[in-house]
């Protein structure tokens, strides 16, 4: 079979006979409307949205919980400088997770390393539930949480790549971009999930939330890990690594190949990955603790939250079909430039006090500015790597994206108003500066929705 390919974002051609690890075989399915496409974008959407509620979850209880049952003794402000490092600690472990899953799933497959991050995330959760606090067992308390933090870091590290791998290596060309999105959409459904479970309990705990009502929304993962896993038990493994496995040298090593071979790709789409991620980690984790902390209440920041996620999958999934029309950068340029123009106007409004200024900066830096830039970035990630390395490579650079964009930036926001002595325009010119650093990454960036995968 002859055909063109472009790999790692560097414009290079490659004609005739496929390369070794890209061998040919019979075309993946040419429409998403199909029982087994069906099959397959509900397994990773639904899938995703499981893992992210608990990931997501973490990052609700360090805004509102663990600052207040884990470090309380520190003092309000460093004990919530001490919560968000925990937060970042997991963040950190998704770059190893994603090297660790991505090595195995390039070389056994996509679906085994799903089912295996789903088993990790589901107990490292459920063990949060059931965590006694520092004032029971002492400093145990803390190291316990950050280790199964940790554990979770690691599960997530390795759902995005097998998710994302598993729409995107089934779908048609054409519709790369939409049924990837389905992966992503994945983590505001979890969002969406998680807010409105710590909303409810808080609600109907009242002043008991802080002692025992925050462990209701991690109890529950063990029942969604147990309906996720019966999903994805039904998928079946790709096209493009069932062809793949056929010539596979299992002595190889992806992680070295793509440090080898593909660095300026990781380099770029990190890059790029990081704006949506500095979205997430700066209106979801940082801006609910500033709204929270400036005497908005909770139950409404926590309502209104979990309607930005709803605008978020809202218009990720526009803007995913949208890349596949008009291309993956355009539609990550408009993200960035729209970004830039709004960072000012929408961490001020975090900081007025009001709900309703958190209402319009959460839809708006949240929904709408995260959706633009969340649509496209799965397969825009994915479509820089060859299938011999495409799981690695991709978890790599997206969750070394997050690790950067998400995990710090609620601490680098802290800070930055603590040294500011109250103010948040270094925070508005951080969250810029991130825009402008992927808007670059994406100009150096060769587009992609047109290649073949193999």
């Amino acid at each position: 079979m002859n055909r063109t390919q472009t790999h790692g974002g560097t414009g290079a051609s490659l004609t005739g006979p496929a390369p070794s690890g890209e061998p040919s075989g019979p075309a993946v399915n040419e429409s998403l409307n199909t029982a087994e496409m069906r099959r397959i974008l509900s397994s990773s959407f639904i899938g995703s949205a499981i893992e992210y509620y608990d990931f997501i979850l973490y990052a609700t209880a360090a805004s509102l919980v663990f600052g207040h049952v884990f470090f309380a003794d520190l003092g309000a402000g460093f004990a919530l400088f001490a919560s968000f490092a925990t937060l970042a600690v997991g963040y950190v472990a998704r770059p190893l997770g994603g090297v660790v899953f991505g090595h195995f799933g390039d070389k056994l497959g996509r679906k085994k390393m799903l089912v295996l991050s789903m088993l990790i995330m589901g107990v490292g959760t459920t063990l949060i539930g059931v965590l006694p606090t520092t004032a029971q067992i002492g400093i145990a308390a803390p190291i316990a949480l950050v280790l199964l933090r940790i554990c979770q870091g690691i599960a997530v590290g390795g759902e995005w790549g097998g998710a994302a791998l598993m729409a995107l290596e089934h779908a048609p060309k054409a519709k790369r971009g939409f049924a990837t999105s389905f992966a992503s959409a994945g983590g505001p459904a979890g969002a969406i999930m998680a807010t409105l479970v710590v909303s409810a309990v808080s609600a109907l705990t009242g002043e008991n939330f802080l002692t025992w009502g925050w462990r209701i929304p991690f109890l529950l993962s063990a029942v969604l890990i147990a309906v996720g896993l019966v999903i994805r038990l039904k998928v079946s493994e790709t096209p493009s690594f069932q062809r793949l496995e056929a010539v596979n040298d299992k002595r190889r090593m992806p992680i070295l190949e793509v440090l080898r071979d593909h660095p300026r790709a990781v380099v770029l789409a990190l890059l790029a990955a990081m704006s949506f991620y500095a979205c997430q980690g700066l209106f979801t984790v940082w801006g609910v603790s500033l709204a929270v902390e400036n005497g908005v209440d909770r139950s409404g920041v926590l309502n209104w939250k979990a309607a930005g996620a709803i605008v978020t999958l809202l218009v990720t999934f526009w803007a995913a079909r949208m890349s596949d029309r008009i291309g993956r950068n355009r539609m990550l340029l408009i993200g960035g430039v729209v970004g830039v123009v709004l960072a000012y106007p929408l961490i001020a409004l975090l900081n007025n006090g009001t709900l309703w200024g958190f209402a319009v900066a959460i839809v708006v830096g949240n929904g709408v500015v995260q959706g633009l830039l969340y649509g496209p970035i799965g397969a825009f990630v994915a479509e820089q790597f060859p299938t011999s390395v495409r799981y690695t490579g991709a978890s790599l650079s997206y969750q070394g994206a997050s690790t950067l964009g998400a995990g710090f930036s609620p601490m680098i926001a802290t800070g930055l108003v603590l040294a500011a002595g109250g103010s948040i325009g270094l925070v508005a010119a951080f969250f810029a500066a991130v825009m402008v650093a992927g808007m670059v990454a994406v100009r150096l960036t060769k587009e992609t929705s047109k290649i073949d995968l193999g």
